[in-house]
């Protein structure tokens, strides 16, 4: 497999994939795309962070290709469809763990503005919620629960160009909040999480109507990509509208 310079050069075959991750890779603002074949690509995968998309020609070669970019620990592999699904089971076995995720419709017209900034407003006596910062940015790189909000920044200039957050803090430190895992031309891709102290006293909501009313005023467009029920349910809450589930996995000690 070979990095792709230039990545736009494998969009023919993650074409029709509405991932805003895939965006961010071919159009070079962040993660990598490696090929098959530089000159005449039939395979390829993009990876960016925890995620490894995989399109064309289902191939045992990208399935096990681990470049530096990739995450000793985990990753997840995304499927272009059954046949790339098929022959991850295959070559990975007992490493590869099925799971489900949740795609939300792409279209800014959901949203009520009106039940976002209600939700904004709830924020509890003590606590403040304010746009993820120069200070809040070098905090959250060293803090492991939180870290996944800025991770694929290399640093905040970037972060100002292509990321976009906020976070509710309480005597000083964040406690909850809604960030860009990643940044393309348009929008951002959420990361939401709340300290396990703070969490079922509705922060996360909270964070994620500001997040969105703030990609709104910049005409950013906020993407949302469920790991599970309980973010599918506040996605819904927030006025995402449910599109698909997907198949992925996620790949261990390999």
């Amino acid at each position: 497999m070979y990095e792709l310079k230039e990545a736009e050069r494998a969009a023919g075959l993650f074409a029709g994939w509405q991932e805003t991750m895939i965006w961010s890779c071919l159009q070079g603002i962040m993660g990598s795309v490696y090929v098959d074949s530089p000159e005449k690509p039939a395979s390829a995968m993009a990876l960016l962070g925890d995620f490894c998309f995989l399109a064309g020609k289902p191939s045992e070669e990208a399935i096990l290709h681990r470049p530096k970019l990739w995450r000793e620990t985990s990753m997840i592999l995304v499927p272009q469809n059954g046949e790339w699904a098929r022959r991850i089971e295959a070559c990975c076995g007992e490493h590869a763990a099925r799971i489900l995720r949740y795609a939300f419709k792409k279209d800014a017209k959901c949203f009520d503005r009106e039940a976002l900034l209600k939700a904004a407003a709830g924020l509890p006596a003590g606590y403040e919620l304010k746009l993820l910062d120069e200070p809040l940015f070098w905090y959250c790189r060293q803090t492991a629960w939180c870290r996944d909000w800025v991770a694929q920044y290399t640093d905040y200039a970037r972060y100002q160009k292509y990321g976009l957050g906020v976070v509710i803090v309480k005597e000083g430190e964040p406690v909850s909040g809604a960030s860009s895992y990643s940044g393309y031309r348009g929008g951002i891709e959420i990361e939401i999480d709340t300290r396990e102290d703070f969490r079922r006293r509705g922060l996360a909501r909270i964070c994620g109507a500001r997040l969105i009313l703030e990609c709104l005023e910049r005409g950013l467009y906020p993407s949302w990509d469920a790991h599970n029920l309980g973010s599918a349910a506040l996605a819904k809450k927030l006025g995402y509208q449910f599109d698909y589930a997907y198949t992925a996995y996620e790949i261990m000690g390999l």
